[in-house]
């Protein structure tokens, strides 16, 4: 046994030496360097020195952390991102305002997805004109309004051709009343309720909360008719549904790996704790590891240009992060003249989620 310590000890000696010799030793200067860097890319500006030390301090920390984590064997990478110059804490309590209900009357929960439908291999909406870019929430818990607004401008491209950038300011003002934590369900039957929502253009997101604008109110230049949520903790509905529209749902973002996320598919530590909301725009595969595509409200200086690609098709059935269990999406009625039409031009493509829905036409259902 004592031999058997001899040779161990040493080898697993070698095994830590080597990997610490992988992250980087970055001199004081050389960080103060990327720092300064990193203030101009971010026109970051601080009350003073002090705080600006503060700032500092908290960096370099961040850093550390990011190149310990690059050294490893990982899927994804972290970087100095938009939210390299604050803790963990203050990230939590700045960026993070989903509330998801505790109770079952929220949930309207479709059966169309329940179906056994073939789906495309790999989906990116982005491609197909149906994700305006990224937005930037800033420092107001409303990243519920974006992830709603980023499904009811990705199925109003489906079903009418235009894309248009929708009001998170209105949902502030005049749903929630505050520049604070909101339910995504409330915020679709806000706009429901008031039978459509203004656009960005017209009535400009500012990160804070104001008197809700009732003349923009009535400026309703998209609606929808419904919502629904689909099957909960269950993947391969989520793929149905997100193979159909872009999909609004909730996440555990609070991780300090999330935070500072740059690319690649994240595979880091996370719950179901739900805390932040965000839209699945696509999924896809690469060199056989599955991912889901899902845009962020962290500005184009997050992830990968606003976006991250999370695993797919986990052990757990909430899938990573929570992503499955409070997924929701537009309904919005078709133009069942124009879908008939496109059935015709696809009649020698397989048949996919998309045609199945526009089938619905020839029932009289007539919605998606």
């Amino acid at each position: 046994m004592a031999n058997l310590l001899i040779f161990f000890i040493p080898y697993f000696s070698l095994i830590s030496l080597s990997y610490c010799l992988t992250i980087p030793t970055r001199s004081e200067s050389e960080i103060r360097e990327l720092y300064e860097g990193w203030l101009m890319k971010h026109r970051k500006s601080y009350n003073g020195m002090l705080e600006k030390e503060e700032r500092y301090e908290i960096f370099k920390d961040n850093l550390k952390y990011i190149d310990e984590h690059n050294a490893g064997n990982h899927s994804f990478h972290l970087g100095p991102n938009i939210f390299a110059d604050i803790t963990n804490e203050e990230y939590r309590k700045t960026y993070l305002g989903l509330v998801t209900p505790t109770w079952n009357n929220s949930r309207k929960e479709s059966e169309r997805y329940k179906f056994n439908l073939s789906c495309p291999e790999s989906i990116d909406w982005r491609q197909k004109g149906a994700v305006v870019p990224v937005k930037q929430q800033g420092q107001c818990f409303s990243c519920w309004a974006f992830a709603v607004n980023a499904a009811v401008e990705g199925i109003n491209k489906i079903v009418t051709g235009k894309l248009i950038s929708l009001s998170e300011q209105e949902l502030v003002d005049c749903y929630n009343q505050g520049c604070d934590r909101g339910y995504m369900h409330l915020a679709y039957e806000f706009i429901i309720k008031n039978r459509g929502i203004d656009s960005e253009e017209d009535y400009p997101y500012i990160a804070k909360y104001t008197q809700c604008d009732k003349s923009k109110m009535k400026k309703r230049v998209v609606s929808i008719d419904d919502y629904e949520s689909v099957p909960a903790n269950d993947e391969k509905c989520l793929k149905k549904a997100v193979a159909n529209q872009p999909i609004s749902t909730g996440v555990e973002a609070y991780g300090r790996a999330f935070q500072l996320y740059e690319s690649g598919i994240f595979t880091g530590f996370c719950g179901t704790k739900i805390d932040h909301a965000v839209t699945i725009v696509g999924y896809g595969v690469e060199e056989g590891s599955e991912y889901w595509l899902i845009k962020n409200s962290f500005g184009s200086f997050w992830g990968e240009e606003g976006y991250m690609r999370m695993k797919r098709n986990v052990e757990s059935i909430y899938g990573k992060c929570g992503i499955a269990m409070w997924p929701y999406y537009p309904v919005k009625k078709r133009d069942c003249l124009r879908d008939k039409r496109d059935l015709v031009e696809e009649k020698t493509k397989p048949q996919t989620l998309a045609n199945w829905v526009s089938s619905d036409c020839d029932e009289g259902k007539g919605s998606i």
